[in-house]
């Protein structure tokens, strides 16, 4: 298959040569949780759809990645931030830890792991809520470890790390903001673990509103390799060579609104972000890219009737699919054009109790959603709406994205690590 080893796409992976059925970050390989294949599963039949199921060492709300036939999932184990690592038949390959874990203290929907790994398809990179940062290669050996709330100040957040470490100018990068405590961007070195560089993102917000759990999104923008972070009200692009800030956007909080912590990531689609704001109550889209406070002309649209709290977008070829997550239009999947913020169609997924706090995945014309319960719906998406709803329990809570690959679909729940196909 063609290598997506082009980078830019997938924050720089570099010399790992991922391939195209790999998984190897949180939203996937074009970070929008969007992949094109034919061969998504959709037609499951209870337990016949089921290929295996492999116990995980302890409950964690982070997305497995998956690269070179090899599943990565992080989760405490024994009491210690850990790894572990799967082939794809569900046999366990190794697991290892690391320092004794921070527990999550939202215990129902957080945990000590609720960060993705990334890999370049040569090293994995995961991050704990400990601030323990590791990388290990594919046997599972521990290449180094570093410790941000020790070297750069502690952690702050009202609620348990969400951020996922993310490839930007060959190294790994990862992002930490916070109302209460020092709020940065800081590069390390892919091989030794040694600091490339460290940037202040620091912003004046309301209280609890400069809270972000969101994952940056690294872009080809005009011509340069940019590192897109929302958060404290702002969004911003960085240089990811050397972290310098290139533009600013503001102007999504201009009363200063408190409590206003963020969650759900922005995603981009034909160089507009689309940005989910507001606790879930309103939405933007921002053309990206250009230098200085682009506040004044880079808002697209702005909608305060839409939005998502906790389920990042997904999107493809210049379209938005929004899940909304939570009230009383919770399952409602929303299409929008990304340009015009114009809603293209609008569908309803049968509804529950529950709320949604995983972030739904686009595979060809599929579109996946599980919601807390743990029941899972796949629907065929057309130009009018979604079309074939099928509906699946799996057994568990789930607070991890679904991971779609050829023919099979990833399911992390609070026990069990689930393969899906078509029975």
């Amino acid at each position: 298959m063609r290598n997506l080893c082009l980078s830019l796409t997938i924050g720089a992976l570099g010399a790992g040569c991922l391939i195209a059925a790999d998984w190897p970050a949180w939203r996937g390989p074009n970070q929008n949780g969007s992949v094109e294949i034919d061969s998504a599963p959709s037609k499951f039949a209870g337990d016949k759809g089921v290929l295996w199921k492999a116990e995980l060492p302890g409950r964690a709300c982070s997305t497995p990645i998956v690269a070179k036939e090899r599943i990565f999932v992080s989760a405490p184990i024994d009491g210690k931030d850990g790894l572990v690592a799967f082939d794809m038949q569900g046999k366990e390959l190794w697991r290892t830890s690391l320092g004794k874990i921070r527990p999550g203290r939202g215990q129902r929907v957080g945990s000590s792991a609720n960060s993705s790994p990334v890999t370049d398809g040569e090293s994995v990179f995961a991050y704990f809520k400990s601030g323990e940062l590791a990388a290990f290669d594919f046997e599972g050996k521990l290449l180094w470890k570093t410790n941000l709330f020790e070297r750069f100040g502690e952690d702050k957040l009202w609620w348990d790390v969400g951020t996922s470490p993310v490839l930007a100018g060959g190294r790994v990068v990862v992002s930490v903001m916070q109302t209460d405590g020092n709020s940065y961007m800081v590069s390390f070195d892919k091989k030794s673990g040694e600091v490339a560089w460290k940037v202040d993102r620091e912003f004046d917000t309301a209280k609890e509103s400069g809270d972000s759990y969101t994952t940056p999104l690294v872009l080809d923008l005009d011509g340069k390799e940019t590192i897109v972070n929302w958060g404290a009200d702002h969004l911003t692009g960085h240089a990811a060579d050397d972290g310098s800030l290139l533009w600013t956007c503001g102007g999504f909080n201009p009363e200063k609104v408190g409590m206003w912590r963020v969650i759900a990531s922005a995603v981009a689609t034909d160089g507009i972000a689309v940005v989910p704001y507001a606790r879930g109550g309103q939405l933007a889209g921002v053309k990206l890219g250009g230098s200085g406070d682009i506040t004044d002309s880079a808002f697209l649209w702005k909608k305060k009737d839409l939005g998502t709290d906790a389920a990042s977008p997904a999107a493809h070829d210049g379209k938005v699919y929004l899940l909304t997550d939570s009230g009383k239009d919770r399952g409602q999947i929303t299409c929008l054009d990304a340009k015009s913020g114009d809603v293209l169609w609008e569908s309803k997924l049968p509804k529950g109790a529950q709320i949604y706090y995983s972030s739904p995945v686009l595979a060809g014309n599929v579109l996946y959603c599980v919601r807390e319960d743990g029941v899972l719906f796949a629907a065929k998406v057309t130009d009018e709406g979604l079309e074939d709803i099928v509906e699946v329990e799996t057994g568990q809570s789930v607070i991890a994205s679904p991971v779609v690959l050829d023919g099979k679909l990833l399911i992390r729940g609070d026990r069990s690590l689930i393969c899906y196909g078509n029975p």
